[in-house]
């Protein structure tokens, strides 16, 4: 099966493998007795490699211990319709999955009834988030850190587009103290004034409408299907079937068809950048 995020991830971690021991692709196909094109679409995840080639590669590059077990664990299940993470290691890997589908999108949609979306999250705000949440102190800094290296993608050179399609109480709702979210929320200003940046607000008023199911995001890259993914607090979930995707940008439609222009999201993020300034501590 090809190009699944799971087999993505699968290709990614043999990749690393690699180069952490500074093998050149085609050297390296050469001690395995492949042929380097086979070995470049394992990688890419155009093609999945069976569980015992895998443990082949893994052996020849000496990887062992729990990475070895890890990796050999994204050899099964490459081809389900639902990439499920539930253990530890596996949300690791999806983590690093979704960082890579993100570097390589062309337009990237968040829908977030209840927080800043991710993309969006200031350094202070995240680590509120983590803290709150019960994240090992020791952990915090990491872990901030990989969320707020993942804004490169809209910020960069030739950034990706990116639609936040934000639930008004998200504005409203206090994390950390007063001023994390005067932070926070001047920062969305500031990002919205970019011009692949659209975010617009889904108001209390507007009734009913799929964001009220929970946030997810929805991955666009160039030549390749579209992908969404979901989190909650004890697993993370891929879907890349056209059916299942579907489902989801046509959610994206009736939110959008909802929420307020970007001019008057502006306008409304404004007031909430007051709201919070006249709170007191």
């Amino acid at each position: 099966m090809a190009r699944t995020p799971k087999g993505r991830a699968l290709g990614g971690a043999l990749r690393q493998a690699r180069e952490d021991r500074g093998l050149k692709l085609r050297d390296f196909a050469s001690t395995l007795g492949r042929d380097p094109g086979v070995l470049s679409r394992w990688e890419t995840g155009e093609r999945t490699p069976k569980p015992e080639q895998v443990a082949q590669i893994l052996t020849a590059l000496g990887v062992v211990g729990e990475r070895y077990e890890e990796i050999v664990s994204l050899a099964y299940g490459t081809d389900a319709p639902q990439w499920v993470a539930t253990r530890l290691p596996d949300q690791k890997q999806q983590l690093a999955a979704l960082v890579d589908y993100e570097q390589n999108a062309t337009e990237i949609i968040e829908v977030a009834p209840l927080l800043i979306p991710g993309l969006l999250q200031t350094s202070s705000y995240v680590r509120a988030i983590m803290s709150g949440g019960g994240v090992p102190a020791g952990e915090i800094a990491t872990r901030a850190a990989i969320r707020i290296g993942r804004k490169d993608v809209i910020l960069r050179n030739e950034p990706a587009r990116f639609l936040a399609l934000v639930g008004e109480g998200a504005l409203r709702q206090v994390v950390g103290d007063r001023d994390t979210m005067v932070e926070q929320l001047r920062h969305l200003v500031d990002l919205s004034e970019r011009s692949n940046i659209d975010l617009r607000v889904v108001p209390c008023r507007s009734g009913w409408n799929p964001s009220l199911e929970g946030g997810f995001l929805l991955i666009k890259q160039e030549k390749l299907d579209p992908v969404v993914a979901l989190e909650n607090r004890r697993s993370g979930l891929f879907l890349h079937e056209y059916d299942d995707v579907t489902v989801y940008e046509q959610a994206v439609e009736q939110i959008a068809r909802v929420a307020l222009s970007s001019k008057a999201s502006m306008m409304l993020l404004r007031k909430a950048v007051k709201s919070v300034e006249d709170l007191n501590d």
